[in-house]
């Protein structure tokens, strides 16, 4: 008898990453938590009669290397790991974190530089998926750690973690491909916008998207999914946008973002709390005072802050804007080792204007 744990590798190996015969299949997490579905997993890719191959370690090995690592030790990457990035068809990483704070004191400046070191490997990544060369997916398992981040028991966060990626639907796919079907509509309409601008609380910004591919996102990157998604201009973004909900990233936070944006440009950045982490990250290297994504989030089931992005971010009824690199897929060309998705609720009188039309108000889509 199929239990849920199959349920969702299927949906990840069968849908998500469409694996076939003889891919060379990375699968990876860093937890021990993870272990039920990384054996489905690791099941269904040799069933598709590909060749997976495991990438397990502990979730306290980022904070050591953080705490011990030399100035020499933060910029090597090593060839095993650059190796698996060129030659692997596909990425599947599971995450199960025991403790999402682990990286919440570590040194800004060693985190920055971490980050312009492994911004090749994000590159290439982007860049192989974008010409169809690689295919990935994350996709989290239910710890105490998450729960207790969303303030939540294990039960009622294994059920809203297991709803949110239609896993208690008998036919997941389907649910997936339905919510693609409306996305996609949205998407073309979009892409023969030229000029997005959003306005909400404290908000007023204009993108421009002229040029720019509008995506539909239904569950092969992400798992759970829900967003429709570009990478806006580079120097075509100007105004005002501040974000209500608490802005996570690497085991940090930030609070009541606002950002003032110049010709696509960060010139101006305040945070209630988070102040100095907000400033280290857009700090990191040349690209990441550059805005990556704008996106709107269409999962309805999923409806508060977790304090997990793979969720928060597809709140049904919320935008997100990334600050950081952009997505070559799109036509998206900046370029840096950051991409912090920061999450605005809609939902309270929130609007969007497609070429001086409004198609958007208080979360929802009225095209």
């Amino acid at each position: 008898m199929e239990n849920i744990w199959d349920k969702y590798a299927k949906v990840l190996v069968d849908y998500s990453t469409n694996v076939q015969k003889n891919e060379l299949v990375v699968i990876s997490t860093q937890s021990i938590y993870s272990k039920d579905l990384v054996k489905a997993v690791y099941k269904r890719v040799l069933e598709r009669g590909a060749n997976p191959v495991l990438r397990c370690g502990f979730g306290d090995m980022a904070e050591i290397f953080m705490k011990y690592a030399s100035g020499e030790q933060l910029d090597y990457v090593d060839p095993m790991t650059k190796l698996e990035y060129e030659k692997a068809d596909v990425f599947i990483s599971l995450g199960a974190p025991l403790n999402t704070k682990a990286m919440a004191r570590a040194d800004l400046e060693k985190m920055s530089r971490r980050g312009k070191a492994t911004k090749p490997l994000s590159e290439l990544m982007l860049s192989r998926a974008s010409k169809g060369e690689l295919k990935w997916v994350i996709a989290d398992v239910p710890t105490h750690a998450l729960a207790q981040e969303a303030k939540m028991s294990l039960d009622d966060y294994t059920e809203f973690l297991f709803k949110s990626c239609y896993l208690d639907l008998e036919n997941p796919v389907e649910k997936l491909q339905e919510l693609d079907k409306q996305q996609t509509q949205w998407a073309s309409y979009l892409n023969n916008v030229k000029e997005l601008r959003i306005t909400g609380d404290r908000t007023d910004i204009t993108f421009n998207v002229e040029g720019r591919k509008w995506i539909s996102c239904s569950g092969l990157n992400n798992y759970p999914d829900g967003e429709v998604f570009t990478s806006p201009v580079e120097n075509g973004i100007n105004g005002e946008i501040y974000f209500d909900f608490p802005q996570n990233y690497r085991g940090n936070s930030a609070n009541d973002v606002h950002l003032w944006i110049e010709n696509g440009l960060v010139v101006k950045a305040e945070a209630s709390n988070g102040q100095e982490f907000l400033n280290a990250m857009l700090n990191m290297d040349e690209g990441s005072h550059g805005i990556g994504e704008i996106a709107f989030g269409t999962n309805w089931q999923i409806q508060d802050v977790t304090g997990n992005i793979l969720f928060d971010e597809k709140i049904g009824g919320a935008i997100h804007m990334a600050v950081g690199a952009s997505y070559p897929e799109t036509g998206g060309k900046n370029v840096s080792g950051l991409h912090w998705d920061m999450i605005k609720n809609m939902k309270n009188g929130g609007k969007a204007f497609a070429d001086g039309k409004l198609i958007y108000e208080n979360g929802k889509f009225i095209i």
